[in-house]
């Protein structure tokens, strides 16, 4: 007598997901929220979904809550859940792919879900964004992706080669001064981990300042801030004050007269010669 036999069949994967999709944000059979961004957006979302697609998530779920008499209870909390540092659009993409395994991605919120995926270990959602990325890029992307880096704790972390190369260019969409600020914060960091002086390991980066594209009363407070770290050398400076008085840009590298494409207008910019030598 023959024994009995299995077999595993799938039916329509498409419609499977088409059905799934429709419970994303779907307040109704909901059983937890999040209060995402500054505009406190409400999200619904359903604690099986992200428990069994999410680790991250299945932690965050599984608190006991708060008043509760049975510190073993299974039951999670319900939230809500405070997200105010993420775009709702973004936290979207990840709840989407959560649900669906696919996501809707542009080129304004990539970077961002992509830095989520990372956060909340999703690795299949990482190679989705990096896959799209790759497609896309564009200058004007990689110029938006280095202005959001001078931002964060890996811009520390860059090398003195890396940083000279990244400020030689003329896409940065970020303003001077904060170019200064943020190399300024970038030496100090790497001052205390290599045991060296600001002033030494700065001496490459320091050169792709763009100094006479301040204007003269921001001259003034960096010379007063220089006075206490050294960061850029003096004759530096003086070639800025120089192009000041001279009204041109005599004497500095034309690299360092051309505006960026973040820079804010100054009243001098209109007398630098950009092709002066």
């Amino acid at each position: 007598m023959a024994g009995p036999c299995s077999a595993r069949l799938q039916g329509d994967v498409s419609a499977f997901a088409s059905a799934l999709r429709t419970l994303v944000n779907n307040p109704q059979f909901s059983d937890v929220m999040f209060v995402v961004g500054p505009e406190q957006q409400k999200v619904f979302a359903h604690r099986c979904v992200l428990a069994c697609r999410c680790q991250a998530f299945r932690g965050m779920l599984a608190q006991v809550p708060v008043g509760s008499q049975d510190s073993s209870s299974s039951v999670p909390a319900q939230g809500p859940f405070i997200l105010g540092n993420v775009q709702p659009e973004v936290f979207l993409a990840v709840i989407e792919f959560l649900y669906t395994n696919s996501v809707t991605l542009n080129n304004h919120i990539a970077l961002e879900v992509l830095t989520s995926s990372v956060e909340y270990g999703l690795q299949d959602l990482c190679k989705l964004c990096v896959k799209f990325i790759k497609d896309t890029l564009s200058v004007e992307q990689v110029c938006e992706a280095l202005q959001a880096v001078v931002r964060t704790q890996g811009f520390r972390e860059l090398s003195d080669v890396v940083l000279a190369r990244v400020l030689r260019s003329d896409r940065l969409a970020v303003d001077e001064l904060d170019l200064v600020q943020a190399v300024r914060e970038w030496a100090h960091v790497s001052s205390a981990v290599l045991e060296r002086p600001v002033p030494e390991v700065a001496a490459l980066p320091v050169r792709e300042l763009r100094l006479p594209l301040l204007a003269p009363s921001e001259l003034v407070t960096l010379e007063s801030h220089n006075q206490r770290d050294l960061l850029i050398p003096v004759e530096s400076i003086a070639a800025a004050w120089r192009a000041h008085a001279l009204r041109k840009g005599s004497g500095v590298p034309s690299r360092l007269c051309r505006p960026r494409r973040g820079t804010r207008p100054r009243d001098h910019h209109r007398h630098l010669e950009p092709h002066t030598k």
